[in-house]
C-alpha cells in the first residue's frame, strides 16, 4: 500500500514523496501491515474557506481524509489535491512546512494520528 508523505530536507524545504507500507497475508480478513505505535488521535472539521499558509506539521502524524478535498503545496510550488480516502504522512515538522487549503467550497473532515517516537513506516 502506498501513501503520500510530506517531508523536509536539511535546508528546511518541503517535498512530496511516497511511502510503501508493507502488507502480509492476514488470512480471510485480507492483507495487514505490522502494528505501528501511535500517541494521540484528533478529529477535525475544517471550514470550506480554510486557507492555511506556510506551516510545519506540529508533530509527525498521519492524516486520514474522511470527507472533502484539500490542496497541499510544498516548497518548490508542487501541489496535489487529496480527498476522501486519502492518507498522508506529515513529516515536515521543521523548516518552511507546507500550505493547505480547502477545495471546491467543501468542509473537510479528517483524523490526525500522532505517531510514537521512532516509528518507521
Amino acid at each position: 500500500m502506498k501513501i503520500t508523505r510530506i517531508y523536509n530536507d536539511e535546508a528546511g524545504k518541503s517535498h512530496f514523496g511516497e511511502v510503501e507500507i508493507a502488507l502480509k497475508d492476514g488470512g480471510p480478513i485480507g492483507m495487514l501491515s505490522e502494528k505501528f505505535g501511535a500517541d494521540k488521535i484528533i478529529f477535525r472539521e475544517t471550514p470550506a474557506d480554510y486557507d492555511f499558509r506556510w506551516h510545519p506539521a506540529p508533530a509527525r502524524q498521519l492524516l486520514f481524509i474522511i470527507k472533502g478535498r484539500a490542496e497541499f503545496t510544498v516548497s518548490n510550488g508542487e501541489r496535489h489535491v487529496f480527498g476522501a480516502g486519502d492518507v498522508l504522512l506529515l513529516e515536515d515538522t521543521e523548516g518552511e512546512g507546507h500550505c493547505s487549503r480547502a477545495m471546491y467550497n467543501e468542509v473537510r473532515h479528517s483524523i490526525f494520528v500522532t505517531l510514537d517516537e521512532g516509528v518507521v513506516l
